[in-house]
């Protein structure tokens, strides 16, 4: 599978700006964080290991960009590394792919929807925590999140069904899951910038 190290040069060389990137760090953040969640609950059938899921998170927006079109994103990414040469395994090109609902591509494993649901999720967080004083990570809690998600005005970018859904298909409160994302993003808040 394609190192870390090999996956962020591809990115900083292929994307424009560093909040794409910062968005995918924390991606990856969250994938590592849902999966050590689910292990300690005793979950099982993770369809790949941890590097996998994080990996899916590092990668899946690695396409984001004006030449590939929106049913595209999520698929895209997967052709170019393979044509680099770097192997990606089954189940991280069908997270990639399933977090983007328009590639038509279905989530199926906890993988995928760990993805799916906390895509957005992490973008909510991001505005949160820049409408605070301080502007950082640290400050933020789960209820201000949770308040935020509840107000449609605010980011209305962020896919809010795509995120509940984390109730349904993972089997964690939307409560919880907020705390899970947030601790992961937290950990890593310096090379977010918050």
């Amino acid at each position: 599978m394609i190192t870390r190290q090999q996956a962020l040069k591809f990115l900083n060389k292929k994307l424009e700006g560093g909040n794409i990137i910062k968005h995918m760090l924390a991606t990856e953040a969250l994938m590592a964080g849902v999966y050590e969640f689910l292990k300690t609950r005793g979950e099982t059938d993770f369809d790949g290991n941890k590097e996998e899921w994080m990996m899916a998170g590092l990668l899946h927006d690695g396409d984001y960009c004006n030449e590939v079109p929106p049913k595209k994103q999520g698929v895209q990414i997967t052709k170019w590394l393979k044509k680099e040469g770097y192997e990606i395994p089954d189940n991280v090109a069908q997270a990639m792919a399933a977090h983007n609902f328009a590639t038509g591509v279905k989530p199926q494993s906890l993988m995928d929807w760990a993805l799916f649901c906390g895509d957005s999720l992490t973008g909510l967080i991001v505005a949160s925590a820049l409408v605070l004083p301080s502007r950082k990570l640290s400050d933020l809690t789960v209820d201000s999140v949770l308040n935020r998600f509840k107000e449609k005005n605010f980011a209305k970018g962020t896919r809010r069904e795509e995120i509940s859904q984390c109730e349904d298909e993972l089997d964690i409160p939307l409560p919880e899951f907020v705390k899970i994302v947030l601790g992961a993003m937290q950990k890593i808040a310096p090379k977010l910038g918050l």
